[in-house]
């Protein structure tokens, strides 16, 4: 009986075991994360606001891993030996069949004074962070802002931090307290969001105009300090600072001989295969993929690239040759606690619909709809 190892319990982990079980109920599965939990990621957004705890993103996996017959290890991968059937962890190493390696990606954290800014999707706690610090200020300057990998631009994600943004704004003018905040939004790009498409920049642009926030684009970010915001043209003060930095590969990588892309991920070909290692896969924010400049760090790309890596293995270890492709595409709303953007793109096509409540309440469905699977017990 083969024996698939997969590394990580994010979205591209939990539906590679979803995609495995439908199409091959015999084989073993053993899934290596620290924790038997899943973090609803998306729904960070909404904790300052108080409409999610943060806890209630928190998705206990043992009722899902019984249901699926998964062993869970406990542990960190440290290492990978053997052409990738042994995989090495904090708890020893682990032999496989077949590896798919779904573990994400690492924040860069080398601009000087990061430790003053939060990084909201770093977790639960720096969403409760983020909420509590909102609460304690009377007034003041808040900035939020993105940056990308410079060696592999596309390891960025920017969407959260447009609706962390758009949504604390909502917060405080219902509070009755947004006159006495200024808010800020930094990039050093010009035209931030780009990857959404051009239409849907030129909304996120208005929007920053309609709400009164400060848009401080095109500028180098040199760095913070515990009061401010510094780029190559100006300072500009904030009493709490979000910042996501661009992403590149776990350490563990580096006790690896896996191929890696310039800004440090793993390189995949269009199958999600990693070139030169039989039956070893890496899916969302762990790897590097071919395809347009746009293609997405997001969860639904984690969830195309892990169905077609569950397949293409199942082939390989069928002695077939791998041939499923994963679809290219961008699907977002961008959420501002009341209204919804919705955005989607694909090689054709570039969808821009303008902030609807239907949009907010649609996003809201289709994350109890995402996580029934994994609580129902």
């Amino acid at each position: 009986m083969h024996h698939i190892t997969i590394v990580g319990s994010g979205f591209g982990g939990l539906t590679a075991i979803l995609e495995l079980r439908r199409r091959a109920p015999e084989i073993e599965i053993t899934l290596v994360s620290p924790r038997p939990e899943y973090v609803y990621y998306p729904g960070l957004i909404w904790v300052p606001s108080g409409l999610r705890t943060g806890d209630d993103l928190v998705i206990d996996l043992r009722p899902f891993f019984e249901r699926q017959r998964v062993r869970h290890l406990a542990a960190e991968a440290t290492g990978l030996k053997e052409g990738g059937r042994v995989l090495e962890t904090t708890e020893g190493p682990i032999g496989n069949d077949g590896l798919i390696i779904a573990c994400g990606g690492r924040f860069i954290k080398k601009l000087p004074g990061i430790e003053h800014a939060i990084i909201p999707c770093e977790g639960v706690a720096a969403a409760k962070a983020i909420r509590d610090r909102v609460r304690a200020l009377e007034g003041g300057s808040i900035a939020m802002g993105f940056s990308a990998n410079p060696s592999e631009p596309s390891a960025v994600r920017g969407g959260p931090i447009f609706e962390f943004l758009f949504g604390l704004d909502t917060q405080l003018r219902r509070e009755g307290r947004r006159e006495r905040f200024t808010l800020h939004f930094f990039s050093s790009a010009e035209r931030p969001g780009n990857r959404l498409g051009p239409k849907a920049v030129d909304a996120l642009l208005a929007k920053l105009k309609c709400c009164d926030i400060q848009a401080h684009l095109g500028q180098r970010l040199k760095g913070f300090s515990d009061r401010s915001v510094i780029t190559e043209g100006e300072e500009f003060p904030a009493d709490l600072i979000l910042f996501m930095p661009g992403l590149t590969g776990n350490a563990w990588f580096d006790n690896t001989d896996l191929p890696r892309s310039p800004g440090g991920l793993i390189q995949a070909d269009a199958q999600c295969r990693v070139p030169g290692f039989a039956r070893v896969y890496v899916v969302g924010d762990a790897g590097s993929f071919p395809g347009p400049d746009w293609l997405p760090k997001q969860g639904h790309m984690a969830d195309l690239q892990a169905r077609a890596a569950a397949r293409n293995l199942l082939a390989e270890l069928a002695s077939q040759t791998p041939k499923a492709g994963f679809r290219v595409e961008l699907l977002c709303i961008l959420d501002t606690n009341e209204r919804g953007m919705l955005v989607g793109r694909t090689k054709h096509l570039n969808l821009v619909l303008p902030a609807w409540r239907l949009f907010h309440w649609l996003k809201r469905f289709f994350e109890w709809l995402y996580l029934r699977r994994y609580r129902v017990r």
